[in-house]
């Protein structure tokens, strides 16, 4: 695996383990009561989707699928 891509994936699971941090003991009611919660799971979520668009477009051989419900 190319360093660019490690490099991405590094980004995204720090990003998950910050956001396992910020909503420890934490209801969805919390997030919608705090906006400084909200800032900084939203901020973390762009994280994990820029890194994931640009490993798609980095590494064609990896498999990246999107759900939509």
């Amino acid at each position: 695996m190319r360093l660019e891509a490690r490099k991405y994936l590094h980004d995204i699971q720090g990003a998950l383990t910050l956001l396992t941090e910020f909503t420890a003991g934490k209801a969805f009611s919390d997030y919608e009561k705090e906006a400084m919660l909200r800032a900084a799971v939203e901020r973390q979520l762009e994280i994990v989707g820029e890194a994931l668009a640009q490993l798609s477009k980095l590494d064609a051989d990896l498999k990246i699928e999107r759900y939509l419900d």
